[in-house]
């Protein structure tokens, strides 16, 4: 799988580039130019997504399917513009939140059997180069936990920082860093399973119907060991943020109850996507 995803990787970035982000454009809008995208931060207070949306269930790969090991997945993720003015050096102050759930509906009582809260402050910079929107960098403080007690608490906090470049119209790239803190008294080795750092990059066609993403997560260590992540997306409605969704998770760490075990999962549902590039 990791072979896949290097060549798949590679495939995208020889193509032309992607449009995604946290400011919502209205559909309407066919240009996406560094006025609008001024306008759309200057605004605030700004509410939206952050993170993409979804709601997706399927089974292992490789694996004989039962219900214990086919579940729904889903990814809730929204971020908040607290300041109306412009801070210093062009950045803006944001609240960000992420919620993912693992649901087992397929079990007796079907039970939810892992929520993991990824609230977040920080700054968001927009970069314009000669007038032109080319993407973004966070700085953000977040925190991760599964809100347990006892053995099963999973706890961490990170410092991360973040980019996302437009190369061209359709090809996005993005990587985020992080210095982690970890206060978990059960998740000690956390870092060799969910990671010291990701990358990646998101493709769509010029319709922006059809889109491919692919994330690197790399785990602690100097072994080429790294999460994989590959999603399909295809839009419903031309006018829609409503998309067809397929995810493909392959490694460490999909959860932080279980994040020491493997996952090589394939799940399909719907997905809601920021009107530009995604967060990751």
């Amino acid at each position: 799988m990791r072979l896949l995803a290097t060549l798949l990787l590679s495939f995208l970035l020889s193509v032309p580039a992607l449009r995604a982000q946290i400011v919502n454009i209205s559909p309407a809008d066919d240009t996406v130019n560094s006025d609008s995208i001024r306008q759309a931060f200057d605004s605030g207070p700004y509410f939206g997504l952050y993170k993409d949306n979804y709601f997706i269930f399927g089974p292992p790969v490789g694996q004989k399917i039962s219900k214990d090991n086919t579940n729904i997945k889903f990814q809730i993720s929204i971020a908040q513009r607290l300041t109306k003015s412009t801070l210093p050096l062009g950045t803006y102050l944001f609240l960000f939140y992420t919620q993912k759930c693992f649901w087992n509906i397929l079990e007796n009582s079907m039970p939810m059997t892992d929520l993991n809260f990824n609230p977040g402050i920080g700054l968001t910079k927009p970069l314009f180069v000669r007038n032109r929107f080319v993407g973004k960098v966070n700085l953000i403080l977040e925190h991760e936990s599964n809100g347990r007690d006892g053995t099963a608490s999973r706890s961490w906090n990170r410092i991360s920082l973040g980019g996302n470049i437009m190369i061209g119209p359709q090809l996005t790239v993005h990587g985020k860093f992080w210095i982690p803190i970890i206060d978990g008294m059960e998740n000690k080795d956390i870092l060799d399973y969910c990671g010291i750092y990701q990358v990646g990059t998101q493709f769509t066609t010029l319709n922006e119907r059809f889109g491919v993403a692919v994330s690197l997560v790399k785990r602690k260590g100097w072994r080429l060991n790294y999460n994989t992540i590959i999603e399909l997306n295809y839009r419903i409605f031309k006018r829609d943020n409503q998309y067809l969704f397929l995810q493909y998770y392959n490694g460490y760490g999909e959860g932080l109850l279980a994040y020491k075990e493997f996952h090589s999962m394939l799940r399909i549902g719907l997905g809601i996507k920021p009107r530009l590039f995604s967060d990751f």
